[in-house]
């Protein structure tokens, strides 16, 4: 039987953190009203449909590391982070029933290196599988940003989620960058 896998990703334009990649795939009739791209919802709508999507629909979460980004660059840990959700999540269905043939749908202009698998610019806008990826990502990776907040405070990961903002350069140039948390290889990270 063919299942329709959504791919998608957060994370790849913080200064900190890992790329975090989302797989998911629908039930039969599974449908969410107002699911679309993660980035146009309310933090509070996705935490709605994050728990929706993770109740009741298949799916796998995975991330490649700043150190991994580090070793390398963003897209190719993209790559990797949303290759090993996919595999992920193929496996945990393959290991239930053994007739799964898959089609692969990622949001972007590349797919990463798995079978049958298509690229979709703004795909989180028009496949609601993608969308629900990325709302899984998104949700992921905000949750990790507020765990980092918790340990580093003083950097104000909670607010900024780790992107470069005139807080989170303030912070940087008083406290210097965290070592195996930042991205060495982004600008401004390089130059401390």
């Amino acid at each position: 039987m063919l299942k329709i896998i959504g791919v998608d990703e957060a994370g790849r334009g913080p200064l900190v953190g890992s790329v975090v990649a989302a797989a998911v795939i629908f039930p039969a009739n599974f449908y969410i009203e107002g699911l679309t791209d993660s980035k146009k919802l309310t933090e509070r709508k996705r935490e709605d449909f994050y728990s929706k999507i993770t109740q009741q629909c298949f799916w796998s979460v995975a991330e490649a590391s700043s150190v991994e980004i580090d070793e390398v660059n963003i897209l190719q840990a993209t790559m990797l982070a949303m290759t090993r959700a996919i595999n992920n999540l193929q496996h945990q269905l393959i290991s239930q029933n053994q007739d799964e043939t898959f089609k692969v749908l990622v949001d972007g202009n590349r797919c990463p290196d798995v079978a049958n698998c298509r690229a979709i610019v703004k795909g989180d806008l028009i496949e609601p599988v993608i969308s629900a990826a990325s709302v899984i990502a998104k949700v992921t990776r905000d949750r990790q940003m507020k765990g980092l907040d918790a340990r580093f405070p003083e950097y104000g990961f909670k607010s900024h989620k780790g992107y470069g903002t005139k807080e989170h350069l303030a912070a940087l140039s008083k406290y210097g960058p965290i070592v195996g948390q930042h991205r060495y290889t982004f600008a401004p990270i390089k130059f401390f």
